[in-house]
Formats: C-alpha cells, sequence, structure tokens
C-alpha cells in the first residue's frame, strides 16, 4: 500500500494551520477515510500512516479567481508566440492539462475561471473536462444576457430571478459575475472606455447602478453559493477609485463580492500622469466598515503576462494606450472578452502604482476573512507567482527590498512606505484557502475538519516564504497524492463544481 493508493490515511503529528477550525500552529492527526476528512476513529487499524513531523499542514490552495478557459485563454494562448514558448518561466497562458499539473504542484486544488460568456459555457466545460486534479466551476458573464438585461430594465424580479437560474442550469455555473456593469452595450455603441454608475445604457431603460442593485437582489434571492462577483466600471483608468467607492455604497447591506480591487483603485485624471496615484484610502474605510462586501486583490507583479477581460472596452483602452497588439471577441451578443500582451516593469511610474496599490489593499484590509489572495491570473501575474506574493505579505523586510526598487516617485507618495504589517501563517492560510472557500460557499472545502474534502498540502517550514511556498512537500486530493516536492505523482480527474 502507498499514499495514492489507500483509501484510509492518518497524517500524524504534523503542525495543523486550520484557521476554520481554529487551530493555529497545533500538531496533531489528520484523518482521510474515501477522500474525506473524519474524526479520530475508534479502532486505528487500516489506517496508512504518514509522517508529517515538522510539516506545516493546510488545506488545499484555492482560486477564487483566475482565467483558464474558454475562448478569451485560447486567444491569449495565440496572441503572443514569445510567451508560450520561454524557458525560464511557465507559458504565460499555460495549456489546460499544464494549468492543473502546476496549479496542483504549487499546493492548489481548487480554481474558478472567473469570466466566461454563457454562450461559450459548453466550449469551456469541454476545456475543464480536461484540467486534471483540480475542483473547478465557473463565473457566467449572464448580465451581459439580452433576456437577462430586459429583465432588470423592467425591473421585473420574479422574471430576472427565473431567467438569471435559467443561465446558471443551462451554464452549469457556479456563480453569476459581472463585467463592466451594462459595457458590452456601451462598447458597441462606440461609448467604451468611460462611463459613470448612472448613465443609461443604451437599448435599455436602466443604468449600470441600477443593473448590480438588481442582479446581486435576484443572486440573493436564487439562493446561489456566491454572491454577484462585480467587475465594475471604468477598470484601470486614473481616478476610477470614485467609481468603486460609489459602487459598493450603492451595494451596501446586499452580499457581493468585488473583483481585482487593485485595477479599481486610481487617483488621478487622464490627461496628467504626475498625478496618478492612489484611491485606496478612502475605499478600505469603506470596505472595512461593511462586512457584506468581500474582495480578491488582483495583485500585479512585475514581468511579461497577457491580459485578458470580459470588459472589452477596457482591453480596447488599453491596447490604444500601450500600443500592443489586441484582439475582442463576441458570442452572439452576449458578452465578449478583450486579450493582449502586456509588461510590467518596475521602474514604470503608473506600473510601480499598482504593484504598491495591491499590497496597499492586502496591509490594510482589517478583516483577512474577507479577502482572497489572487492575481487576477494571467492579468496582474502568473498564478505561479503566489508564492513571491505571500512572501511579500508576510516579509516586511522582503517587502521594503522590493519597495526599494520600484520608481522613486511611488517611493515617495505611496502610503506602502507607512505599512510594517505582516501576515502571519495563519493569516496567509485565510487569504488562499479559508476565506475563499467560504466567500465562494464551498462548505466541504478551505478546512480539515470532519466532512471536509480531503484536499492537503504539506509545507517545510522555512524563513524564505517564497521557497517554504514554491514547492510543497506533498499535496493530496481528496486523499490521493498528487504531487510531492514538485512532481506529480498522479493525475486523477477532479470535479466540475455546479450551483444546480
Amino acid at each position: 500500500m502507498t499514499p495514492a493508493t489507500a483509501d484510509r490515511l492518518v497524517l500524524a503529528q504534523g503542525t495543523i494551520h486550520d484557521p476554520a477550525t481554529g487551530r493555529n500552529g497545533v500538531i496533531d492527526d489528520i484523518w482521510v477515510e474515501g477522500g474525506t476528512i473524519v474524526s479520530r476513529p475508534a479502532d486505528a487499524r487500516g489506517f496508512y500512516r504518514i509522517d508529517c513531523t515538522g510539516l506545516v499542514v493546510m488545506p488545499g490552495g484555492i482560486d477564487l479567481h483566475s482565467h483558464v478557459a474558454g475562448p478569451k485563454v485560447g486567444f491569449g494562448r495565440r496572441i503572443a508566440p514569445q510567451l508560450a514558448r520561454r524557458e525560464a518561466a511557465p507559458a504565460a497562458v499555460p495549456t489546460i492539462h499544464a494549468t492543473g499539473a502546476a496549479y496542483a504542484a504549487l499546493g492548489y486544488t481548487t480554481v474558478f475561471d472567473a469570466a466566461i460568456a454563457t454562450a461559450a459555457a459548453a466550449m469551456a466545460h469541454l476545456e475543464l473536462a480536461d484540467l486534471p486534479i483540480l475542483d473547478k466551476g465557473i463565473y457566467l458573464l449572464a448580465a451581459d444576457d439580452a433576456a437577462v438585461l430586459a429583465a432588470l430594465a423592467r425591473s421585473d424580479a420574479r422574471e430576472t430571478e427565473r431567467v438569471v437560474a435559467a443561465a446558471v442550469t443551462a451554464g452549469r455555473g457556479w456563480a453569476v459575475k459581472v463585467a463592466n456593469p451594462g459595457g458590452a452595450a456601451f462598447w458597441r455603441k462606440g461609448r467604451g472606455d468611460h462611463h459613470d454608475l448612472d448613465a443609461a445604457i443604451p437599448g435599455h431603460d436602466l443604468t449600470p447602478r441600477l443593473l448590480l442593485e438588481r442582479l446581486a437582489d435576484a443572486v440573493q434571492a436564487v439562493g446561489l453559493p456566491h454572491p454577484l462577483h462585480v467587475h465594475t466600471a471604468n477598470l484601470g483608468l486614473p481616478g476610477n477609485w470614485r467609481t468603486l467607492l460609489e459602487t459598493m455604497q450603492s451595494l451596501d447591506g446586499r452580499r457581493a463580492h468585488l473583483a481585482h480591487v487593485q485595477f479599481h483603485s486610481y487617483s488621478g485624471g487622464d490627461l496628467d500622469e504626475g498625478s496618478f496615484g492612489s484611491g485606496v484610502a478612502p475605499l478600505v474605510e469603506f470596505f472595512n466598515a461593511h462586512d457584506s462586501l468581500t474582495l480578491d486583490v488582483g495583485q500585479i507583479l512585475f514581468g511579461d503576462t497577457v491580459a485578458m477581460t470580459g470588459d472589452s472596452a477596457a482591453a480596447e483602452h488599453l491596447a490604444h494606450a500601450t500600443g500592443v497588439p489586441w484582439v475582442a471577441h463576441d458570442l452572439h451578443l452576449s458578452g465578449g472578452c478583450g486579450v493582449l500582451p502586456i509588461a510590467y516593469k518596475e521602474k514604470s511610474l503608473i506600473h510601480a502604482w499598482q504593484w504598491a496599490i495591491g499590497l496597499e489593499w492586502f496591509l490594510s484590509a482589517s478583516d483577512p476573512w474577507r479577502v482572497a489572495l489572487t492575481t487576477d491570473h494571467p492579468n496582474g501575474a502568473h498564478f505561479t507567482a503566489y508564492p513571491h506574493l505571500m512572501a511579500l505579505l508576510g516579509d516586511a523586510a522582503f517587502r521594503r527590498a522590493a519597495f526599494d526598487r520600484i520608481h522613486p516617485a511611488v517611493r515617495k507618495r505611496s502610503p506602502l512606505k507607512d505599512l510594517d504589517r505582516e501576515y502571519s501563517l495563519q493569516e496567509l492560510c485565510i487569504v488562499t484557502r479559508a476565506a475563499p472557500a467560504r466567500i465562494a460557499g464551498l462548505k466541504h472545502k478551505g478546512h480539515l475538519g470532519p466532512g471536509g474534502d480531503a484536499d492537503l498540502t504539506l509545507y517545510r517550514p522555512d524563513r524564505d516564504l517564497a521557497r517554504m511556498f514554491s514547492i510543497p512537500a506533498k499535496v493530496f486530493k481528496n486523499g490521493v497524492l498528487v504531487a510531492e516536492d514538485g512532481h506529480l505523482r498522479a493525475m486523477p480527474p477532479g470535479t466540475t463544481l455546479s450551483a444546480t
């Protein structure tokens, strides 16, 4: 019998970090039977024992917001061939098999694609069926559907709930995503890159603000496990912090998740690059005071990557600003995506601000249970850079050294220079596992209590957090050893997560 074949396991005497059950560095055993964590049995005979002495044991990682399937990912693999064949780093947009293998080797066992047009759902599921090891789900861009928009415009709550539920069922989705509320309609009318929340959506008696409010209510009424996943208007534009604040104020009292907030937290004006900066302070003040809201950050890290978004208007604006080639697609007028290559540079004023703004969010949000660690893969950085990001959060000296390398104007003005907070191992476990599971509504994931999925990651303690989290000692998916010291040991298929 081996760990890969045993149906009954005990991971013995590991150092448990499991925030959901209140274990913070407790030395204990984890018992597994039939792919599920169970209570300590009265009779321990027949359990294969794995000595975890000296190892840190956490639940498997959960990526709440990524882009791994569907037409946009296919375009992403082709638009920058040099980023698909680089030797020193993984492909910016890896193949579906490489995606599953790399996530699992990193200690992640669940991933959600955060932007699938309803018309592309069947295609995305065909691709995700080939994603090995990980459990996976999709968020549907149902807010771009003509039937949903029409029901929202009529303020017909029951009809909106019916068409939203029908779209989620037909698309086998886990959640509903809105990418720039009404953005597809604005873009088709040539009004793409900037509008406020009270502008009339072309062709509808509806505004982005009303769309957000009514759709959030419908998602809650339908009973989806994850609240409305919101990418608000004016992504990437100077001064857009005001739009995000208005969005939060409009959603106050409703459950909602704010996506990649780093890209929505900029001060400044369109014509004055020197005024670009951080708008995080008023945003995080509101967020900290309103616990119905959750967020993921969408951290950028320096290097070459590919941007892809369900907000084609934002992609077009970025492509024109940078002069790079780009591509967009629209599926039966029910949503599309924009895709383009991008290179983030330490000495770029704008990129340095983006880097600092994301970290400012992480270090200023008071409750890690409402925050999920993401880079909006691959938009801000590749998911394989998560260990580097965890080191930036957990090691203030490492962060200060990185801060000292960025653009001098940002070093002078950014509030990041005064933030000395360090995430503990328990807090890193929260933002990569326990919080994403709770936010997404995954009752059997993100914890090591009885009844939980036996998705476990074992790390060797290391003061170098990037090294520690880069190569887990062992990774188990449903009790099966799938990775060890960076090498794959098994490739089970994983499960598609559907809300209906």
